[in-house]
């Protein structure tokens, strides 16, 4: 699992520091590369076992549908196998690069299952706005979620307490 945000720069070749919990978690799965693949504003990458996960989960879609081609098309031709090199960083495809905005400085977040590469700019916005959403009252979220009831007793009757004597 990732999670946290760091900020990191790339340098001139199109190296991007892993953070090294996220390295160390790919490690602990046996990975030394991941799929990096361009997702809404920014870079997605994920570890192998994970884009593998996700291949057959969009396998798994009707494969007519325009909308699934359309995803399938997107994530997959522009995906990339980017080695974690022994300094602890990929190196980012120009394409993906250029396609993602990202210029000198990047923001890495932990997603759960991924982690995302972002600019500065996009991901500051991203966060106002997310912020904002989350405050409208009007949707129909619980953040954070409330309490877990109380798990009702089994059926039947209650033992009785002895009375003392």
């Amino acid at each position: 699992m990732f999670k946290g945000t760091y900020r990191h720069k790339i340098d001139g070749k199109g190296r991007l520091p892993v953070p090294a919990a996220f390295r160390r978690g790919l490690e602990a799965g046996g990975h030394r590369e991941v799929v990096v693949t361009l997702l809404d504003q920014c870079l997605a990458a994920y570890p192998p076992s994970e884009w593998q996960r996700l291949e057959l989960q969009l396998g798994s879609l009707p494969a007519f549908s325009r909308q699934v081609k359309a995803l399938t098309r997107l994530l997959t031709s522009r995906a990339s196998d980017c080695e974690i090199d022994v300094q602890g960083r990929i190196l980012l495809p120009p394409a993906l690069r250029e396609a993602a905005g990202l210029g000198r400085d990047a923001v890495v977040v932990g997603v759960l299952n991924r982690f995302e590469i972002w600019t500065p700019d996009a991901w500051d916005a991203f966060v106002r706005d997310s912020e904002r959403m989350l405050d409208d009252v009007s949707l129909d979220v619980q953040w954070p979620p409330p309490p877990a009831a109380p798990e009702a007793p089994a059926s039947g009757p209650l033992p009785q307490e002895k009375p003392k004597q």
